[in-house]
């Protein structure tokens, strides 16, 4: 939608108010499941609650053409529906990864699965174009919808929450994973029926609000890098939509591998007796400072190729917020993994929405991207003072 909003506004007259409305619109459905998705994976596992959030966001990309011919109020629902579906997504991936993998692999394995969220955003940015010019407006969402439809079906009957289900696993496979610290089987085929999810007691801890936070930050940041990049290259440097697209992906092939060096480093301090606040601290202060530190230094780049080092620079160091807070929820309360995860995510998909709704209202209003920038910095800033203080790799939760 970044780079198919752009020819959608010129066709219907929208300012840069309207694209903001239509990226925020996405958050409006993102931000009501990720806690309802969670608690669900949770109880019920998550392999089922990804699999429907699957369907419903690939079923949502496809209409998104028809509900934009429409009317705008048609679109505006139509994302909201899409965010719905993927409002589920990260919570399960957290719920899947602590039963799949032991805890001496998780940054590991949460950098692997982000890996693939980021090579979306690339893949999108970089086909978006081609697409729009074989097949109008249609084609990005008709061709990414149905493949989105095709990997429901894939999943269902390929997919399991637990790996002593799947048939590909060993048993010296499964030895490992549950030898190492894995969540066991709680969705009562042994006998044990699982409580409701304490939200007082989670609510009531420091660590937790701390990763609230962060996925709030993180969040804010990320929509916006993600939303307005084609905009800002376009608008900034000068550059024709194709270019601006192919500018603002590249970042995003960094993050992919920035995120797995991350995840590696991670495992590879702990390994070596690096507490794990002390590396969840550092690793997530670099996701922080880093693009902080970045954003402001890009408005005083004055050359595409200047703002495009700077750029990657940032969203690289955002990588490395996969092997610091998004792990931490399965080390604070690996049991509550998906509703922790949920709760933080509902944050983050406030901030989405504020964020990238006020972007354009900045720019609508004023003109100015040095005022976006630097107000992202600061929230950056904000971010990484307050995981410093509170944060903790130590399980607080039973």
């Amino acid at each position: 939608m970044s780079v198919a909003g752009v020819p959608l506004a010129q066709a219907h007259g929208w300012g840069e108010r309207a694209i903001g409305l239509v990226q925020s619109s996405f958050l409006w459905g993102y931000m009501l499941t990720p806690l309802l998705g969670g608690v669900l994976a949770d109880r019920y596992g998550g392999k089922a609650v990804l699999g429907g959030g699957i369907l419903v966001w690939s079923l949502a990309t496809m209409a998104t053409p028809l509900a934009a011919a429409t009317s705008l109020p048609a679109l505006l629902l139509t994302r909201a529906v899409m965010g719905l579906g993927e409002g589920v997504a990260l919570p399960c991936m957290n719920n899947l990864t602590a039963r799949w993998v032991p805890k001496a692999e998780r940054s590991r394995a949460v950098a692997a699965c982000m890996g693939g969220f980021q090579s979306g955003s690339m893949v999108g940015l970089l086909a978006a174009p081609a697409m729009l010019a074989w097949g109008g407006v249609s084609g990005p969402f008709a061709v990414f919808g149905l493949s989105g439809v095709l990997w429901a079906v894939v999943w269902a009957f390929a997919a399991t929450t637990y790996p002593r289900d799947s048939p590909s696993v060993s048993r010296r496979e499964l030895a490992l994973i549950e030898d190492g610290g894995s969540v066991a089987d709680s969705t009562g085929k042994d006998g044990f029926v699982p409580e409701p999810t304490p939200f007082r007691l989670l609510l009531s801890k420091a660590p937790v609000w701390a990763c609230i936070v962060a996925n709030f930050v993180n969040n804010w940041g990320y929509f916006i890098l993600l939303a307005w990049m084609p905009l800002y290259f376009k608008q900034v440097m000068g550059l024709e939509l194709a270019r601006s697209s192919y500018f603002s992906a590249l970042p995003w092939a960094t993050m992919a591998a920035s995120g797995v060096f991350a995840g590696t480093l991670a495992d590879s301090l702990i390994g070596r007796g690096v507490s794990v606040t002390t590396v969840r601290k550092f690793i997530q202060g670099v996701g922080f400072i880093g693009p902080a530190l970045m954003l402001v230094l890009l408005t005083f780049q004055t050359t595409a190729n200047g703002a495009l080092a700077v750029l990657t620079v940032a969203v690289g160091c955002t990588a490395f917020t996969q092997a610091g807070f998004l792990v931490n929820f399965q080390e604070i309360g690996p049991r509550y993994v998906g509703a922790l995860h949920g709760m933080a995510n509902t944050a983050g998909s406030f901030a989405g929405i504020v964020g990238t709704y006020m972007t354009g209202v900045i720019l609508e209003s004023t003109g100015s991207w040095r005022a976006v920038l630097f107000i992202t910095a600061g929230v950056y800033a904000f971010g990484a003072a307050t995981w410093l203080a509170f944060s903790t790799g130590e399980r607080v939760f039973d």
